[in-house]
């Protein structure tokens, strides 16, 4: 994809956000991956489109104590749960590597915005539209995404950009216009965003 946007539809970047969410192994499992093989290269070209045009990134990461000091109570039940610090499931993908100069936020909810720094770095950043995309749709993507909008902000879904179980993936999109935007890599690099 070319990176280039044209001058009649350059915008004002600044007051956007990008929270790359969960972009971690334990969230894309191999089936996850031979549903979505393309998920890995939208996320290098997205973070690279907005690296080029200045579009702030911070990365969500979940990660897990564990002797399940930090872990919410439905999954102590359960005994088990994803992205362990110290284990190889809760290595980020090689796609979604943050930069020096990029936050990195860690979270032990679905919701990212229960991490308190996040809705104040926006606030104090000045953003008013976000951008969300990575792992997994149906879950953290969703339930970040509409948590963003609830705390006053217009959000858009980069749907090619996120992954989950295909049917989850795409009842996700295809429910919650009234929440979120959602759109596509190519037409976000042209400029194309509804921002209302």
């Amino acid at each position: 994809m070319n990176h280039t946007v044209p001058a009649e539809t350059r915008l004002d970047w600044r007051p956007f956000a990008l929270l790359l969410i969960d972009v971690q192994r334990d969230f894309y499992p191999e089936e996850t991956r031979q549903a979505f093989p393309d998920f890995e290269k939208n996320v290098t070209t997205l973070l690279g489109f907005c690296r080029t045009v200045g579009i702030d990134i911070i990365h969500i990461r979940s990660l897990f104590a564990p002797d399940k000091s930090d872990w919410m109570a439905t999954y102590r039940v359960k005994g088990t749960i994803p992205c362990i610090r110290g284990t190889s499931g809760a290595e980020t993908l090689a796609c979604a590597k943050a930069q020096p100069h990029e936050p990195v936020m860690i979270k032990q909810t679905f919701d990212a915005f229960y991490i308190p720094d996040l809705f104040t770095h926006l606030q104090q950043t000045n953003k008013r539209f976000i951008l969300t995309a990575g792992l997994v749709t149906s879950v953290c993507v969703l339930l970040t995404t509409a948590s963003a909008v609830q705390r006053g902000f217009l959000a858009t879904l980069v749907e090619d950009c996120c992954a989950d179980t295909p049917d989850a993936h795409t009842a996700t999109l295809d429910r919650y216009p009234f929440i979120f935007k959602r759109i596509t890599l190519d037409t976000l690099a042209k400029g194309r965003i509804e921002m209302r």
